[in-house]
């Protein structure tokens, strides 16, 4: 990658507490199944169905517009001689409910220490609640959530970001390395940012790989009024 080409550093921002009391505005977008497509540069790897977590299917589903947006992100990558990589969508209740709990138990073995608002605190920093309210679905359960890392397009080799994808870790944060070590991890971190943010995500800054369109997060980073996007059913589509 050239000097001429290194992206801008990540830009500081702050979210707004409680996105949860966003109103949700439905537009009734269905989801769709995204394609791996090599022609266009995305990819897509079920990770959850991969590791055989009960519910999860090897089908990425979001909504309409959030593929186009995607096939958009991976356009822009291509100069850089990256691809874009898919592994989650829309999610489940159980397979939110499986990775909260599992979490849960690491948490738990890992600091026995911890009393509850401790243990609540770090979950909610790495994975939503289970929540099966449909005011404040979990924002993967809209299908306008999604998971991405990037890889090379000539050797299908990941990007180096300084953690592995769904590393529940403080160097997990999308700007750990501009702080600490702007080098080959920011720099990736930074190509993989824009190219989202510009085709219109926003991304969660507790997790590099993690960025929303059209849910409650996305509205309450954006300053919408309202999401466009509640808890989306697979069966309508």
């Amino acid at each position: 990658m050239s000097s001429r080409l290194l992206p801008p550093p990540i830009p500081e921002w702050i979210e707004p507490p409680n996105w949860a009391r966003i109103p949700i505005c439905e537009c009734g977008q269905v989801l769709v199944t995204l394609p791996s497509d090599t022609a266009r540069n995305l990819l897509c790897r079920p990770f959850y169905a991969e590791a055989g977590i009960p519910g999860a299917t090897s089908a990425i589903l979001v909504r309409a517009r959030v593929a186009e947006m995607l096939f958009a992100a991976a356009d822009s990558l291509r100069p850089q001689g990256a691809c874009l990589v898919v592994f989650d969508g829309y999610r489940s209740l159980a397979v939110q409910r499986f990775l909260h709990d599992a979490f849960r138990a690491e948490l738990t073995a890992r600091h026995p220490e911890f009393m509850e608002a401790e243990l609540s605190r770090e979950l909610g920093r790495y994975v939503a609640s289970p929540n099966a309210d449909p005011a404040c679905p979990p924002p993967h359960r809209t299908g306008g959530a999604v998971d991405v890392f990037l890889v090379s397009a000539d050797t299908g080799e990941p990007l180096p970001m300084g953690t592995e994808p769904d590393a529940a870790v403080p160097e997990s944060a999308t700007r750990f390395y501009e702080a600490t070590d702007p080098s080959l991890f920011a720099v990736n971190r930074r190509l993989l940012f824009h190219a989202m943010q510009d085709s219109g995500f926003r991304n969660y800054r507790g997790e590099w790989w993690h960025f929303d369109f059209g849910n409650q997060r996305w509205a309450n980073l954006t300053g919408a009024e309202t999401a466009i996007y509640g808890q989306a059913d697979p069966a309508d589509g």
